[in-house]
């Protein structure tokens, strides 16, 4: 069943990206935490990294089983295809350093460090993140309504 894999490439898309806006939620929060739970200083903003699922044979693996015989893809395990998160990884851009000598936190010359959360850069990742959940509802009614008209057709 084709929609299937169209489906599950789907979902892996709406999950990857309810990732990655669940942790510009947490950069955002975060954005004025001084201390971490480990005690090593200010929050360090995070980042989603993907990587896509390829559900296709390349051309040299199709080439390969033709020349073995096996020319229908009932002998392959059909895999989707889509998109995973491989890691989420923390940002080694500098921390914000401001000077605040009445801060619990700051150092015995008054300064303070604050986390690397840029809000600009957090916003664009949201709205970027939002734009591609919204792509992957769109293709998803896409393909509820092309089975639709094909259950019609059997009418």
């Amino acid at each position: 069943m084709g929609f299937m894999n169209s489906i599950n490439i789907i979902g892996s898309g709406l999950t990857a990206q309810q990732l990655r806006l669940d942790i510009v939620a947490e950069n955002v929060t975060n954005s004025q935490t001084t201390r971490v739970e480990n005690g090593e200083g200010a929050y360090r903003r995070k980042m989603v990294v993907f990587e896509a699922v390829s559900g296709r044979d390349t051309f040299r693996d199709a080439m390969a089983r033709a020349m073995s015989g096996a020319v229908s893809n009932k002998d392959v395990s059909p895999t989707a295809g889509g998109v995973r998160v491989t890691e989420i990884v923390e940002d080694e851009s500098p921390m914000k350093i401001v000077y605040d000598p009445t801060h619990p936190d700051a150092d015995e010359d008054g300064y303070l460090e604050l986390p690397n959360v840029d809000m600009v850069k957090e916003m664009a990742d949201a709205m970027a993140a939002t734009r591609a959940f919204a792509s992957d509802v769109t293709a998803f009614n896409t393909l509820k309504s092309v089975i639709s008209s094909g259950l019609e057709v059997g009418r």
